[in-house]
């Protein structure tokens, strides 16, 4: 039976599930789950190796991997062979038999098994931001060298794939990013000051993970689309817009130079651009519905507020500034949204370790794999200090949120 193999970094999260619902649904005779790689909910993993027969499984910890083999011998199969941290997750990313692997981890932990999947000429199925914003320089370079394809599962950046199809980039005046908004597009300022967690995570089109969520409330999710657009289409920053679009039905569009615009709507569901990506450049048919136009009242665009959405202009700078300054500032918001799910800091101050990282950055060409990986570090321990100046009680927290 001829069928493509497929690894999965981040399987238990929610690119990772609906990857596994897509595959179930193509059938086995086009995909097989050869590798996963995943954190720490060993719950959900333990069913998707029972269900899927992985050869290899990656987790993060020694605590892990020993609650995953006590769940394991629960059951009636052979054991995969389970590896820790990020070594494991470079020998999920480049499993001989993996001739294809979805990069659907969160933050800067799935950026070097990305790149050795790239650079083992992988086709790459990515669902994470921070990989193409840390080093989007040497991904390219990676996937340029090997001959792996790099494909994107993000909705936004899928739609603009599907939407240039067929035309010359020459012809393309620019791309445009569409935004939903978020759970504060129209909150004021203090009410955005005075967010809570719950509400921060109330996204009003998409369930994601935590992270992700965040960053939309914020926007810089839509920030970081902006520099993953660049090195994925070749696109400058001043080619590149964004529109923010309520109800998320057009995922993305392009506007021709003869004034054209072509767009990618459908359902609200990752799956569509999950499927793509993995049997692009063929179709098959989905699961999903199809978008049914007549039940569409209406469909609002405006710009998004860059005031009170600070993050947007401080990617753009970072873009147009380039070297290691996107990586340093993708590390100040990872650190600043964790301290924010963590209750120490306010919504509002995430832009506001961002930028202060950002002051104190001194730019380096992006060299090396050595160069981001100590920009990062270096960036973390900058957001963190920060942090501490700006860092506040939970108590607090919640007296001013009153």
């Amino acid at each position: 039976m001829s069928y493509k193999g497929v690894a999965i970094l981040g399987s238990t999260g929610s690119i990772g599930c609906n990857t596994l619902r897509v595959i179930e649904a193509l059938g086995e005779q086009r995909f097989r789950v050869v590798a996963l790689g995943a954190g720490r909910n060993m719950g959900v993993l333990a069913e998707q190796v029972a269900r899927y027969l992985p050869d290899l499984v990656s987790v993060e910890t020694e605590m892990a991997a020993h609650d995953l083999r006590a769940k394991l011998f629960q059951r009636d199969i052979d054991l995969p062979r389970i590896l820790i941290g990020e070594a494991g997750l470079c020998e999920i990313a480049t499993h001989p038999q993996a001739d294809c692997v979805v990069s659907a981890t969160v933050g800067a932990v799935g950026f070097v098994p990305t790149l050795r999947a790239l650079e083992a000429g992988k086709r790459v199925a990515l669902a994470n931001k921070e990989t193409l914003v840390m080093a989007g320089e040497l991904m390219t370079r990676a996937a340029e060298a090997s001959g792996a394809e790099l494909l994107p599962v993000d909705s936004e950046h899928n739609a603009l794939h599907q939407c240039l199809r067929g035309e010359e980039k020459s012809e393309v005046r620019r791309i445009v990013l569409t935004a939903s908004g978020g759970p504060f597009r129209t909150k004021t300022k203090i009410e955005m000051q005075q967010a809570t967690v719950a509400d921060a995570l109330r996204h009003p089109t998409w369930n994601m993970g935590d992270k992700i969520t965040i960053d939309s409330a914020t926007l810089m999710n839509k920030g970081l689309e902006v520099i993953e657009a660049q090195w994925l289409f070749g696109f400058n920053a001043d080619e590149i817009g964004i529109v923010v679009h309520p109800e998320s039905v057009v995922h993305s569009m392009i506007e021709l130079i003869d004034g054209s615009v072509i767009a990618q709507m459908g359902v609200t569901d990752m799956r569509h651009a999950i499927q793509y990506a993995l049997t692009y450049p063929e179709r098959h048919s989905c699961e999903l519905p199809p978008l049914d136009l007549t039940a569409l009242a209406t469909l609002h665009f405006e710009a998004p507020d860059l005031d009170r959405f600070p993050c947007i202009a401080l990617a753009y700078r970072a873009l147009r500034t380039g070297g290691t300054l996107p990586a340093a500032m993708n590390a100040a918001n990872e650190e600043a949204v964790q301290a924010f799910i963590d209750q120490r800091i306010y919504l509002t101050d995430i832009p506001r370790v961002i930028e202060a990282v950002m002051d104190n950055h001194s730019t380096r060409p992006l060299a090396t794999l050595d160069t981001v990986l100590e920009t990062d570090r270096q960036a973390r321990l900058s957001a963190l200090s920060e942090i501490e100046t700006l860092a506040h009680t939970p108590n607090q927290l919640a007296e001013r949120m009153v």
